[in-house]
């Protein structure tokens, strides 16, 4: 049996709900809405060739006035979950064929759940599925699981690449959720490109050497390691004008924030794999061991950009194995200085001014550690970190709160089933 079908990434079976759920320490009164959190779950005696193809399944709680109400887990019901559509058949690419299950985002009133091969599809607040949505038949690239949402502006920045050209295009949506530019971006070939950042007046773009073989299609995710397509961060200004920089051969899933600094220089943090460590962890990921056993070596690393001069510099930050980057997004694309990952059993927590940074060890394994900011924040890490937390047995998951600041012990909230091993998390709030 392949790792993605078994321990703590084993699928369960059925769609449950469960209300007044036990909380230990006490929940802020402030955290009232909704945690969703989403992932690969294959139907029972499916195997779906890949850890990141299995049917899309978001886990949900309810938390109001300090009481978690509910917990509940839902299929995305695309067309292929519902009808077995293909994504690739006689009459091209059907966007709307894709197991959407790698993100869920709020925007314009609208909760989507997203996966980077195709449309988003709009799911109901209690995570019923509304169906796909082209944005009125505006989008016809397929949308990343990554979108930005600039924190002034309220625009949602995203992109789409595909497999055929155009291989990548950007879009942008006004804070009302209308279309309103499209374009295309020239890169050398299609690859894989799972992120993106902002800043307040640029975007920047991950050309990296994971490309896509068609000799691959139907054996899992199409896509290898290419050491002659090179490596380069591109720069684009709101004209549509990018700057490339070369840079070291590596691969970046997540990026953390982005921001401009007094020289005009673009400073990117992400988490960075060396090639090897994509490799191993690539081959992972496709069943030949548990891909979430570690992150085999990546390490959150910085980039600074100079569009004037075309100079770049890299540095290693840190020398912990750690992933998916969080960070308050009321400072999205500007300058922020607190930046939240995890590892195998730990919420690291960065000061990126000071380079310290500092773990919590949970003894389990946690997901993505959202942050949530607190009502009239008097600083940046003033607020809480939600994760789902399950133990190495496999046997049970809670929803953890720990305070932001100092990584305290908030509350927990457990669970009535254990949640597997997926990708994002989300805090959509009722007010």
């Amino acid at each position: 049996m392949p790792s993605y079908l078994s321990g703590n990434l084993a699928p369960v079976p059925d769609e449950i709900g469960v209300a007044d759920l036990p909380v230990v320490g006490a929940l802020p009164e402030e955290l009232t809405g909704r945690y969703f959190r989403n992932g690969p779950n294959p139907l029972p005696g499916q195997d779906p060739g890949h850890w990141f193809t299995g049917h899309g399944m978001i886990h949900g709680l309810r938390l109001r006035d300090g009481h978690a109400e509910w917990y509940r887990n839902r299929w995305v019901r695309t067309r292929e979950f519902t009808d077995g559509a293909p994504f690739l058949g006689p009459n091209g690419i059907d966007l709307t064929a894709v197991p959407a299950n790698t993100s869920v985002v709020r925007h314009a009133g609208r909760i989507l759940a997203l996966v980077e091969s195709g449309l988003p599809y709009e799911m109901t607040p209690e995570l019923d599925t509304v169906g796909p949505w082209d944005f009125g038949g505006r989008l016809t690239t397929a949308m990343t699981a990554h979108p930005k949402q600039d924190p002034v502006t309220g625009e949602l920045h995203f992109f789409g690449y595909g497999f055929f050209a155009p291989y990548l295009t950007y879009h942008r949506l006004s804070a009302t959720g209308e279309l309103v530019e499209s374009r295309v971006v020239d890169v050398p070939g299609p690859t894989m490109i799972h992120d993106f950042a902002i800043t307040e007046n640029h975007v920047v773009w991950l050309d990296l050497p994971v490309v896509f073989d068609m000799d691959l299609l139907g054996r899992g995710m199409p896509y290898r390691w290419d050491d002659s397509y090179g490596a380069r961060l591109g720069v684009m200004d709101r004209g549509g004008r990018v700057t490339w920089f070369e840079v070291d051969p590596c691969y970046v899933f997540h990026v953390g924030n982005a921001r401009e600094d007094a020289s005009g220089r673009v400073v990117l943090d992400a988490v960075r794999y060396s090639p090897a460590a994509f490799v191993e962890t690539w081959s992972r990921i496709g069943g030949s061991a548990n891909p979430v056993a570690d992150a085999d070596g990546a390490m959150l690393h910085r980039w600074v950009l100079d569009p004037a001069s075309g100079a770049v510099g890299e540095e290693q930050l840190d020398d912990r194995v750690v992933e998916f980057p969080t960070f308050n997004e009321d400072r999205l694309g500007r300058t922020s200085r607190f930046l939240y990952t995890v590892s195998r059993d730990a919420v690291v927590k960065y000061d990126t001014v000071t380079g310290v940074g500092r773990a919590r060890d949970l003894g389990a394994r946690p997901s993505e550690a959202v942050f949530v900011p607190a009502s009239g924040a008097r600083s940046e890490d003033d607020g809480w970190l939600l994760s789902i937390v399950t133990d190495h047995a496999g046997e049970g998951s809670e929803l953890l709160v720990l305070g932001a600041a100092d990584l305290d012990h908030v509350a927990s909230v457990r669970l009535p089933r254990r949640v597997p091993e997926g990708f994002h998390g989300s805090w959509i709030a009722d007010h």
